[in-house]
């Protein structure tokens, strides 16, 4: 179906995509490096499930993913192309502006690099953000008026 890029596409289907995102990958240049970072460096725990150039960390609802990227850019049939700015971020929300410091100044030390330094921000929070190892985006935020349940996920 060709249609033109000003068109409003309105489709109705019986079948719907469930609400939901189960898994989020991030292809990395260095498997054992960044293996390295998120489990020995942050302390994360991955799952059994994990295998030889797969590592799987369950987040509480969401499971995060590291695989080689260039496999990564083969599955996906696609040629891997660096750029400053893709558009994604992934956020972790902390309970505290004292927080956000703590866990910027743990993945600097990691060998993270610091985008921005934890500011107070336009919508009333606390927030910075770094690039791990293999350049994907992460901000660090704290935000008074969202709340998190006692699994730390949000309450929205």
């Amino acid at each position: 179906m060709n249609v033109p890029a000003n068109a409003t596409l309105l489709i109705e289907t019986n079948i719907q995509m469930r609400q939901k995102l189960n898994l989020i990958t991030l292809g990395v240049d260095d498997f054992e490096k960044s293996l390295n970072f998120y489990e020995k460096g942050l302390g994360w725990k991955k799952s059994d499930k994990s295998m030889d150039e797969l590592a799987l960390f369950p987040l509480g609802g969401i499971t995060l993913a590291l695989y080689p990227k260039q496999e990564l850019a083969d599955d996906t049939t696609l040629k891997f192309q660096p750029g400053e700015f893709s558009g994604l971020t992934l956020s972790y929300n902390a309970k505290s502006e004292q927080e956000v410091d703590e866990v910027l100044n743990t993945v600097a030390k990691l060998g993270a690099t610091i985008i921005k330094n934890a500011q107070k921000v336009f919508w009333g929070g606390y927030s910075g953000y770094f690039k791990d190892l293999d350049g994907h985006l992460f901000e660090v935020a704290y935000n008074p008026f969202w709340e998190l349940d006692e699994n730390d996920n949000l309450k929205l």
